[in-house]
């Protein structure tokens, strides 16, 4: 559920409540992309150029491009340029703590589904 206050924040603003759903699944659904993630995983260690992601991900370059945007407009990574490059860090005010605590969260919560998804493949 979205808070209250958000909700009555964003349609003071002139927004619908499905516009501000809309916006939350934009979010969220960053978050499904497996390559995005492994993004995220890889600026954990600190920020990286597009060259350094390509090789530490072995992506193809439009791929990564296309999920940096995606990363960027949702305020999941930040770009600093420093001379002719472009370094993506993750932003340690709120991507940080969050990927911290769903690390928590899958460790106590979800550990099961990779039991469970071995034991199946296992059957097969």
């Amino acid at each position: 559920m979205i808070s209250k206050s958000i909700l009555s924040s964003c349609c003071a603003q002139g927004y619908a409540e499905d516009e501000v759903y809309g916006a939350y699944k934009i979010f969220f659904g960053t978050l499904v992309s497996e390559s995005r993630l492994r993004i995220i995983n890889l600026l954990r260690g600190g920020k990286k150029n597009v060259t350094e992601i390509l090789k530490g991900l072995k992506m193809d370059q439009t791929a990564v491009s296309h999920d940096l945007a995606r990363l960027k407009e949702c305020g999941f990574v930040k770009v600093k340029v420093e001379g002719r490059f472009r370094h993506y860090y993750l932003n340690d005010e709120t991507i940080k703590p969050l990927m911290a605590l769903i690390d928590e969260h899958m460790s106590r919560n979800c550990i099961h589904i990779l039991r469970s998804r071995r034991s199946k493949d296992e059957e097969t």
